[in-house]
């Protein structure tokens, strides 16, 4: 079962001992300024832990895979989300997961 935004927030708030409701304020907070930034075409690095960017995709033919037909599809631009090191660490096993309150 995935860990749900208030989940987040609330073992948060368990495991610094600050308000949930502050907890949230600040989150929403940083998904607002990843979000502008990297809109703007600006990279968003949290160093060991994860970077936000934006990738370009070019205008290319592609086919509808009903009929065969050839069809355009635009050119687009993409959320790309990295694991910094320390984190890929963690997950692969090479360091120790942080230990949580609650």
């Amino acid at each position: 079962m995935p860990l749900t935004k208030t989940d987040l927030i609330t073992t948060v708030a368990a495991h610094t001992g600050v308000a949930a409701k502050d907890v949230a304020a600040v989150l929403g907070g940083i998904e607002d300024v990843v979000v502008a930034n990297v809109a703007k075409g600006e990279k968003v690095v949290i160093t060991g832990f994860l970077t936000f960017d934006r990738t370009a995709r070019a205008a290319r033919d592609g086919r509808n895979p009903q009929t065969g037909e050839t069809i355009k599809i635009k050119a687009s631009k993409n959320p790309k989300v990295t694991a910094g090191a320390s984190f890929k660490k963690v997950v692969n096993g090479q360091a120790p997961a942080p230990k949580i309150k609650g």
